[in-house]
């Protein structure tokens, strides 16, 4: 199974009655697969996990992975405590997916040794492949991720660190014991904005929350960026990616409520966000509204 191409994280739709609309979902995902998305990543950050209860991740592993086709792999978020997670990652077996992402433990921290042992056994639940996520409280150490990716079940490594001193020491020494083989990618919020920075280590995979809603944006960039065309991408960041980057960063939980809206703005009613998460409020829509016009503008679309 390999990744390639811009990483897909679907939000996460609600109908009237609160409860997940399958049915929505699936074109949601649907979309984003034949638009050109090289990978789904459902019941993750993006897509509400902190919010979702099993019946609704039972929902929306089984309608991603119903949409998506067998087209591209499907990876589904697990995490939480460690029994909840050995369930998900039982569940999301089950229900089809190729993969796990790892999300990392509520509340507690711990020290890499711990995390070493709650990712090998929420991957020997599963018998899924998996990556791991990095990100707030799961900060792993080079020797950790060394450790886990002899592991046959762990296949990559996703950063939302955004500390590149401690990647590239995590890669250097991932790649003496596993090769080339092993994946690493971007998972920074608006990971655009860091692109440029992290294929300078050689990282060159990168999550996509613009692609939810912003697909044409989302995909010229990735064109411009692969193929050197430093004009066009210097544009995009400037008019498009900063300025979201810039509305995201007003109210905390943005970077999840945004992308819902401007799903809705780009006509999928997938509903508000769950608390604790707030719905942006309408000044923030409008802005988002001009930031989604300027980049279609600068691709011509």
């Amino acid at each position: 199974m390999r990744l390639e191409g811009v990483l897909f994280f679907p939000v996460t739709p609600f109908g009237p009655d609160g409860e997940v609309a399958g049915e929505t979902l699936g074109r949601h995902v649907d979309a984003g697969v034949t638009a050109g998305a090289g990978g789904v990543f459902t019941a993750c950050g993006t897509g509400e996990f902190n919010a979702l209860g099993p019946g609704d991740y039972t929902t929306t592993v089984r309608a991603s992975v119903a949409a998506a086709g067998g087209r591209v792999p499907v990876f589904a978020g697990a995490g939480g405590t460690l029994p909840e997670a050995r369930t998900l990652a039982r569940t999301a077996a089950a229900e089809g997916a190729d993969g796990l992402l790892i999300m990392p433990p509520y509340l507690v921290s711990a020290p890499p040794e711990g995390l070493v042992d709650y990712v090998r056994d929420v991957a020997l639940a599963g018998g899924l492949p998996v990556i791991i996520y990095q990100r707030n409280n799961a900060r792993f150490s080079p020797a950790a991720v060394a450790e886990l990716a002899r592991m046959p079940e762990v296949i990559g490594f996703k950063d939302g660190l955004g500390d590149l001193d401690l990647l590239q020491r995590i890669i250097l020494t991932v790649r003496e014991s596993a090769g080339p083989d092993f994946t690493f990618f971007n998972g920074l919020p608006t990971a655009e904005l860091t692109v440029p920075a992290y294929r300078g280590l050689g990282v060159n995979l990168y999550s996509s929350a613009a692609f939810a809603f912003a697909p044409e944006v989302a995909l010229a960039f990735y064109r411009a960026i692969t193929s050197g065309d430093e004009e066009l991408t210097r544009r995009l960041l400037t008019g498009f990616y900063k300025p979201l980057v810039e509305l995201r960063d007003q109210v905390p939980g943005y970077a999840v409520s945004l992308v819902k809206a401007g799903v809705r703005l780009r006509g999928l009613d997938v509903g508000g966000v769950r608390p604790p998460l707030v719905d942006p409020a309408p000044e923030h829509v409008a802005e988002l509204e001009k930031i989604i016009a300027a980049g279609m503008e600068i691709i011509g679309a």
